[in-house]
């Protein structure tokens, strides 16, 4: 058993494509190896700023030889059929073997293939891979047609030692690779994994991106704990930065504290966003004027001079921040609300100022149904809500908009509810993210999502697969835990109209695309949102789908307990013995109904009951019903379920006593009828029939 060593050196990778594109180069690998019958041990891949590496121990000198008998047609077939078929076999009509089998004589070809040489093998495989590679962008360089990330340098390509020997664009593979591009440069050979990895580390390339990352890690918390700081690092900040040095040196810098002036959530956007820098707080959490960063070489003076020079950078940058954070407050937000015409939010769905003006009036309709909310205030947040967008420091940090609107509400002399709205409109935006709590930030969030929902499912533009380009799926979840983490009772489909109807009439242009097409589509979407947020709490779908369908039911909080009460009634065994006694009455009123051509509905005749156990039925319904719409009308659920359990008794002896299809017509048209009412009297709660189990 042999090892392969693969190394594709190339110029700098992006540090965000790494990770996944060795991962990438690794399973295109292994599937063709698998293909080409050669088993290995389990891959290894690595990735550094300038290199992707596999290696792979285990594999054979030589594949497996092939046997392999191909049935075809019959004999006396057609003899075009005859040739075509040892045409895909790779052999002559003459070569096929005529057998036995209990359809009677047929075609075989007997396939036989010697195992060719692995190292043969991999010049082809490897290249293939190469050329498969499925980077997020990338280029061609030189006047050739192979793509790559980068301009690439070297391949490294051996095989128990030995090159395998290939091409791509105009690299040659060999067993050359290079160390640290200034501390170590210049070529080296290498003969197998254990001498690469050693000569790389001697080379100052440390080849492990866990091991870079750790590096990282340790030196910035040693960095701060010393100055008496912590590090705040955005979550995936380390695993970036491992990703942009072969041989980490971490350094703390300063920088001007005339910038603590500015806003702190800039300062960390520029230190994080652009300068992949690490901001650190003091003791009181608050932002510090330090920044720790890794570089790539500890330079000849122990990194005075790479810190200097990182200093003057951030510096820069701060500077140009200070100079759009006065700029942008020399006009109001109030100001700036008609410049929003000029920004396009969608083709088909009109401007940002219009998108304003559709969430400023469904954000006043929302707060009705939002306690202790303030309308005008809400319809004040929504309207300035997307007014940052047209100022420079959103341009330039386009992450903080909603953010820098509260700043600059607050400066205009806004009420504090206003900013706060403001600032909070675009959460949720993920399962990490808080979820807003104050009744007008609530009532503007859930305006601009439900208006981009409405206005591209108008549209038609709903995500399909793992498509999702306008984040759909993350704006559906998000007003699903504003309405459900703040209790709020409203109908989904009325605030789904309310929407609608700030659109202009049939946006797709096709005549089909009503409002009720829409918000039933919508329903559906949320009905399979809701599935997804309530599945890691354990949450049955089939549950889910069953309230969902009973009665169009739309209000989630009320949705919810009922789901609630169903999942502990099924959980008992009056609810177990309901739900079978439910299957059976349905399976045999469909059975009959289907072979009579008929509907057995309506009231059953009291006066036609014979059996005691079919009229304890009738009364048990009746008493159920009864109560059960009492408790749902009042939103009593579980009490609702508990009246339903006092049918098990009398249904589970009916069925034991009673046969439905007698030989009277009337009295067996009469029982499909009780049978019917027990369907309807466990369908007052949720569409039994879309429970499973």
């Amino acid at each position: 058993m042999a090892e392969l060593l693969f190394e594709v050196f190339s110029e700098e990778i992006p540090a965000r494509m790494q990770a996944r594109a060795a991962a990438d180069l690794a399973a295109l690998v292994t599937k063709a190896l698998a293909e080409a019958r050669l088993e290995h041990e389990p891959a290894r891949h690595f990735a550094t700023p300038r290199r992707l590496t596999l290696v792979i121990d285990g594999l054979p000198a030589r594949q497996l030889d092939l046997k392999e008998e191909r049935k075809g047609p019959k004999v006396g077939a057609p003899d075009k059929a005859v040739e075509g078929f040892a045409r895909s076999a790779g052999l002559a009509a003459g070569d096929l073997v005529e057998r036995e089998t209990d359809k009677g004589p047929c075609w075989f070809a007997v396939i036989e293939r010697e195992g060719r040489a692995t190292g043969e093998v991999l010049t082809e495989i490897l290249p293939a891979a190469m050329a498969a590679l499925p980077w997020p962008k990338s280029m061609r360089w030189g006047d050739h047609d192979e793509r790559w990330v980068r301009p690439m340098h070297r391949i490294v390509a051996l095989f128990d030692g030995a090159v395998v020997p290939f091409a791509f664009g105009p690299v040659t593979s060999g067993d050359e690779t290079e160390g640290h591009r200034f501390l170590a440069p210049g070529a080296m050979s290498v003969s197998a994994f254990a001498d690469y990895e050693t000569k790389l580390r001697d080379a100052n390339v440390i080849l492990d991106g866990g091991e870079r990352r750790a590096l990282v890690e340790e030196g910035a918390a040693r960095l701060a704990t010393e100055a008496g700081l912590t590090v705040d690092a955005p979550k995936g900040l380390f695993d970036e930065i491992a990703g942009l040095v072969e041989w980490p040196v971490v350094l703390m810098g300063s920088f001007d504290e005339a910038f603590m002036a500015v806003p702190p959530e800039v300062l960390v956007s520029s230190m994080t966003s652009h300068q992949r820098y690490l901001p650190v707080r003091d003791k009181d959490g608050k932002l510090a004027p330090r920044f720790i960063f890794a570089a790539n070489a500890p330079g000849l003076d122990g990194g005075k001079t790479v810190t200097g020079g990182n200093e003057r950078v951030l510096n820069a940058r701060l500077a140009d921040a200070r100079h759009f954070w006065d700029q942008d407050r020399k006009r109001t937000l109030a100001d700036r609300v008609d410049d929003l015409d000029a920004v396009v939010f969608h083709a088909k769905l009109g401007t940002v100022a219009e998108k304003v003006r559709r969430i400023e009036l469904l954000a006043t309709y929302l707060a009705g149904f939002i306690g202790d909310c303030d309308a005008d205030k809400a319809g004040r947040a929504a309207r300035l809500a997307k007014a940052d967008l047209t100022t420079e420091m959103v341009g330039e940090f386009p992450d903080l908009q909603g953010v820098m609107g509260a700043y600059y509400a607050r400066h205009d002399g806004e009420d504090e509810a206003v900013a706060a709205a403001i600032a909070e409109h675009y959460a949720p935006q993920g399962p990490g993210d808080a979820c807003p709590a104050v009744p007008e930030s609530i009532a503007v969030a859930l305006a601009d999502k439900i208006d981009t929902l409405a206005g591209f499912f108008a549209i038609d533009e709903k995500p399909t697969g793992s498509k999702d380009p306008f984040a759909l799926r993350r704006a559906a979840l998000g007003v699903i835990r504003l309405i459900v983490e703040n209790g709020l009772r409203l109908s989904l489909a009325t605030v789904f109209r309310v929407a609608g109807d700030a659109y202009p009439a049939d946006l797709s242009g096709d005549g089909k695309r009503t409002n009720d097409v829409v918000i039933a589509e919508l329903l559906a979407f949320f009905a399979d949102r809701l599935k997804v947020h309530l599945r890691g709490e354990g949450v049955r779908h089939d549950l889910i789908d069953a309230v969902f369908a009973e009665s169009g039911e739309d209000d989630l909080v009320r949705l919810l307990a009922k789901v609630e009460a169903l999942s502990a009634f099924l959980a008992t065994d009056d609810g177990a013995n309901l739900l079978t006694a439910y299957r059976r009455a349905g399976n045999i009123v469909k059975i009959e109904e289907k072979k009579d051509g008929v509907v057995y509905d309506g009231d059953v005749d009291a006066g036609a009951l014979q059996a005691a156990e079919e009229k304890a039925v009738v009364a048990g319904l009746a008493e159920a019903a009864s109560h059960a719409d009492a408790a749902l009308g009042e939103e009593r659920f579980a009490d609702a379920m508990a009246a339903l359990s006092g049918l098990r008794a009398p249904v589970d002896a009916f069925f034991d006593e009673v046969t439905v299809n007698c030989d009277d017509a009337d009295l067996r048209e009469n029982r499909l009828r009780l049978l019917s009412g027990i369907r309807h009297a466990l369908d007052r709660v949720a569409d039994f029939s879309r429970i499973e189990g």
